[in-house]
């Protein structure tokens, strides 16, 4: 059932969309960045949904939605905000620590972004791209749990990106590091009620740190589209546990661009994982406690 309702809302997605060439900025992946900006005085929506399947335990699932509005302060320059929103399915499931049992709930606002690019090569005019980017976040849900978790984030990270036979081939790279902050809340007397004696829920301020390094290839095989393969590693620290864990996800994307819209489909498939683990977790060769084993990831942009 879960499947069905994913391929309709893709479906549905992809169906409003109206044909037209490429434009500066496009996401080619779905999760590895461009080192392209908008040109100065452009504005662009976009729009990603993100579906998280399977933590090798009971039941799990969630989405992740993410609206953006972009602008090109100058043509090297693009500043952009957020508003994220999640929803969550998850029943049979109880992880010490993590996971306090059965939630469900749909979409909701879950946190808000800022983000800057500035553009230092121009893939384009100087034969290789680079860029620097900022990231600012404020979360009131945590991604995993459903539960209310204040987390404040700062991630910086460089762009890099290459043009190979006249941009029918290209390629893209990332390497960055992310530093937060978060706090959960108490969880509630009737949510305790239902979990083990010795059930830990540190509240505890906890300072988390990640490192992170991807890269993706694609390929122009027919006009506007292009057919591609991305990778991306993850690792994160944090206060009491020191490296807590870390994952390797790979898998293809396919993306159309027009000249006033384009779109991105990608399915990621974690492929290595490492750190903690729950006790019954069937595939100790998987992160599954922060990651699921595969997401799937819609993205479109118009251009205004």
């Amino acid at each position: 059932m879960r499947y069905k309702q994913l391929s309709i809302l893709i479906l549905g997605v992809a169906g409003t969309c109206l044909a037209a060439n490429a434009i500066a900025d496009e996401s080619l992946f779905g999760y590895v960045k461009g080192a392209e900006t908008l040109p100065k005085g452009t504005w662009e929506f976009d729009q990603s949904f993100t579906y998280r399947d399977d933590k090798g335990s009971g039941e799990y699932s969630a989405w992740d939605s993410k609206t953006e509005v972009e602008y090109g302060v100058t043509d090297r320059f693009t500043a952009s905000g957020y508003l994220k929103m999640q929803s969550i399915d998850m029943s049979d499931l109880v992880v010490d620590g993590y996971l306090p049992g059965n939630e469900s709930y749909g979409l909701r606002p879950s946190g808000v972004e800022a983000s800057f690019k500035y553009n230092f090569l121009s893939p384009a005019k100087d034969d290789f791209g680079l860029s620097g980017y900022l990231s600012l976040g404020y979360d009131w849900l945590d991604k995993h749990s459903g539960q209310d978790k204040d987390k404040y984030s700062i991630e910086l990270e460089l762009l890099a990106q290459k043009y190979f036979m006249e941009g029918q081939l290209i390629w893209a790279g990332n390497v960055g590091v992310e530093a937060a902050y978060a706090k959960r809340d108490q969880l509630s007397a009737s949510r305790l009620a239902g979990l083990p004696e010795d059930y830990d829920w540190p509240t505890n301020p906890e300072m988390e740190v990640g490192l992170n390094a991807g890269t993706g290839l694609s390929y122009r095989f027919a006009p506007n589209w292009f057919i591609g393969a991305e990778a991306l590693y993850e690792t994160e620290f944090e206060t009491e546990v020191g490296q807590e864990r870390w994952s390797v996800f790979a898998g293809p994307s396919l993306h159309y661009g027009g000249q006033d819209w384009w779109a991105t489909l990608t399915w990621f498939k974690q492929v290595r994982g490492g750190g903690e683990t729950y006790e019954g977790q069937r595939d100790n060769d998987l992160h599954l406690i922060e990651k699921t084993e595969q997401e799937i990831r819609l993205k479109f942009g118009i251009d205004f």
